[in-house]
Parts: structure tokens; sequence; C-alpha cells
């Protein structure tokens, strides 16, 4: 089912107060969340959250490498936000950059032996942290729930089109 508002002629289609609430609710959640995780990274690996998802993404990826415009398109983050982690993660010998041997000008991200080791000593109390901090608390019923709600949300925000406005384009 889609539900779609849009704004009337007359002016803005204002949040119910049902809805400021839940909106000021998921706002407070995910703040607290990241804050959450990133105290925990920084704390048991030395690293904020984003550099550990970019040390999962390059994990997962075939070769454990990536080119550099397909990590910050995973990462919906801009190229020079990608730059300035990947430069850390190299800086502290877990990711290195080597030429694309496919395209001149591009460069793929590759994860070294050091940052899968990394990877392995933090994803358990990442993981624990995960669980503690959102499964632990919430019923079988409304994991389900939230899943499939989060995906609504998430496939009515991808953007679409050449001409769209993309992070890992800038």
């Amino acid at each position: 089912m889609e539900y779609m508002t849009t704004a009337s002629h007359s002016g803005p289609r204002w949040l119910t107060d049902e809805e400021q609430s839940v909106w000021r609710a998921y706002l407070h959640a995910t703040t607290l969340m990241e804050d959450h995780l990133d105290r925990q990274l920084q704390r048991d690996a030395g690293m904020p959250h984003i550099y550990y998802g970019l040390l999962v993404n390059l994990s997962q990826a075939p070769r454990r490498q990536k080119r550099m415009t397909e990590l910050a398109k995973d990462a919906k983050i801009t190229r020079s936000r990608l730059s300035h982690a990947v430069a850390r993660l190299e800086k502290n010998g877990w990711v290195r950059r080597e030429d694309c041997p496919s395209d001149k000008r591009g460069q793929n991200a590759v994860l070294t032996a050091e940052g899968q080791a990394m990877l392995a000593r933090s994803a358990p109390g990442h993981v624990d942290a995960v669980r503690q901090a959102m499964f632990a608390r919430l019923s079988p019923q409304q994991v389900q729930s939230l899943g499939e709600i989060m995906q609504v949300i998430a496939t009515g925000l991808q953007p679409e089109g050449a001409d769209a406005d993309l992070p890992w384009l800038r």
C-alpha cells in the first residue's frame, strides 16, 4: 500500500500531533543509536561507526575490494567524505588504495589483512551493542514490523534517474 501526501495549493499539510510525536521519537532514537554505536566503536576499536561500515562493506566485496565510487554510493556519502575516511583507514593500515585496472582514472579501496583482523576483533562488541540497543528491547513482532517499515521508507527515498541529487556524485 502506498501512502503519499503532498502540500495543497492552499499551503502545507502540517504534521498531526501524533505524527509530530512519532517524528521526534524517531529523530531522538536514531541520534541516540548513532551516538551509542560511535562511542562503542571508538572505545573498542578507535574508529567511528561510519569507518566500521566501510570496513564491513569492503569485507563483503569480491576480493575485499571495491571502486571508490561504488563504496561512496553504498555508504551514501560524498566522494570527498569517503576520500577523507579512506585516508584515515589507510593511515591505520586497514585499507589501501589501488589503481583500477579497467579505468585509469578510478581507484579501488582494498581491505588489508590488518583491516580484516581489526574487523574480526571489533565485530563481536559491535554486534552486542546493536543487540542491546535495539533487538533486546523489541518483541519478535516489533522487529518484523520495524523491518517492514524501514524497507518501505528506504524504497520511497531511493533516488532515481540520472538527474537525482546523489551524495556520491558530489
